[in-house]
């Protein structure tokens, strides 16, 4: 106990002579029972730190180098005094801990679904373009396109490369029928074209079964394709055999339809292709089956096909039918040559019936446009050239020219400068 202060002492000497007053008196109980609490506090703090000492002296083996007096944070026990003692976790786990010792992971798959997924930093990356499956409706927005501007440029190439960027799947054999709808349609070169580019794409991007199949599709669709086009059984039945002589369709293809044909329009066909394949030239390739379309004919051939066009008209005067026929022939910048023919014509010609219709028909070719101002004067004019030549097998060929000429002026079918231009018998002479 140390020593008392004077304010202690004067509160004893108070008491003595029994001079306190109730303040002191309850302070002065107070300052006892606080330093009785303290010496409490301290006792049994010294006990429990020695007791500590103690055991934590003992699990090390009793090293005297440990600190004496102080207390371990890191011990794992429990110090709720709860529990066997064991270590929490049996000594793995926790924050910042991997688990126990020797404890060995297996390799985790990287979770796409986890947000922090980084795709760069799983190795080796491939990219690679995904094209969707056409659908069936969208199918001929998509080749058609192709197939006419094939008809323009005729490189088959060109087209098996677009289509192969077209994820076509199992509706890759329509490709075939949608070509041969729009050739139907169309002129006999698209039908040559046509006939060409199924060879080509035989055996690269269909086979022999898928090219049948489109085939039989056609066949059963005839009905409606003569609603556009009349002559298709006749024109499929050409494609039929055409095919068939290329080798894009079976030798055994026709076999396959004898006694189980119910329509009408699809027998039609299958004759017309059968009796193409048995002519002479049966097993040779059909390669004029639709004729040799346009300027890659001969010029000697065009001149024949317009002569026979213009003795056809005289016999029938169906000039819608011999516009057509012009039509097909395809020579748009040959067409002078028809006007040479019928002016020649007029004037090998006995009588005014012939020179009437063969006015009639230019007429009506130079209000159709399908002959020109160009192609027009280009055939006059030619004739004017070789008008003494013909003078000599036709006495009377200047004469009937310049009748012809005014005829053809007052028809308003040549100009005026083009008559002007007429040699006269006089001129000559």
């Amino acid at each position: 106990i140390g020593p008392r202060s004077d304010d202690e002492d004067a509160l004893l000497d108070a008491e003595a002579n029994g001079n306190w007053t109730p303040q002191e008196k309850a302070l002065h109980e107070a300052r006892i029972k606080a330093k009785a609490k303290r010496r409490l506090r301290r006792s049994s703090s010294r006990n429990s730190t020695s007791e500590s000492l103690s055991e934590s002296g003992e699990a090390a083996g009793g090293d005297p180098s440990a600190l004496k007096g102080k207390v371990h944070n890191n011990d794992r026990k429990s110090r709720t005094g709860k529990g066997r003692g064991l270590p929490k976790k049996g000594g793995a786990g926790g924050k910042g801990v991997w688990g126990a010792a020797g404890m060995v992971y297996e390799v985790e798959e990287p979770d796409m679904q986890d947000p922090n997924y980084d795709e760069s930093a799983q190795g080796d990356t491939v990219y690679e373009t995904v094209v969707p499956e056409v659908e069936e409706k969208e199918l001929e927005k998509m080749v058609n396109p192709i197939v006419q501007e094939y008809f323009e440029h005729g490189d088959t190439k060109e087209v098996e490369m677009l289509l192969k960027e077209l994820n076509l799947g199992q509706h890759k054999y329509e490709v075939t029928s949608l070509a041969v709808s729009l050739s139907l349609e169309g002129k006999a070169s698209h039908r040559e074209l046509t006939s060409r580019l199924l060879s080509d794409l035989s055996g690269k991007m269909l086979s022999q079964s898928e090219m049948a199949h489109a085939f039989d599709k056609m066949l059963k669709e005839l009905p409606d394709l003569i609603l556009d086009t009349p002559e298709a059984p006749q024109m499929l039945g050409q494609f039929i055999a055409r095919a068939i002589a290329d080798h894009v369709l079976p030798m055994t293809f026709l076999d396959c339809y004898k006694g189980k044909v119910d329509c009408d329009h699809a027998r039609v066909a299958l004759d017309r292709a059968a009796v193409l394949l048995t002519m002479k030239r049966e097993m040779v390739r059909l390669d004029n089956v639709w004729g040799v379309g346009g300027g890659l004919r001969p010029v000697k051939h065009l001149i024949k096909e317009m002569n026979l066009l213009l003795k056809e008209y005289l016999i029938s005067g169906d000039i819608s039918e011999a516009e057509h026929c012009l039509r097909d022939l395809e020579v748009p910048h040959f067409h002078h040559e028809l006007v040479y023919e019928v002016v020649v014509m007029v004037l090998e010609s006995k009588g005014d019936t012939a020179t009437h219709m063969l006015m009639k028909l230019l007429q009506s070719l130079w209000k159709t446009g399908l002959i020109t101002v160009d192609q027009m004067n280009r055939g006059f004019q030619r004739v004017y050239d070789e008008l003494p030549e013909i003078s000599l097998d036709v006495p009377h060929a200047h004469s009937i020219m310049e009748t012809f000429v005014d005829l053809c002026f007052k028809e308003s079918v040549i100009t005026k400068q083009l008559r002007d231009a007429c040699p006269s018998r006089s001129a000559v002479l």
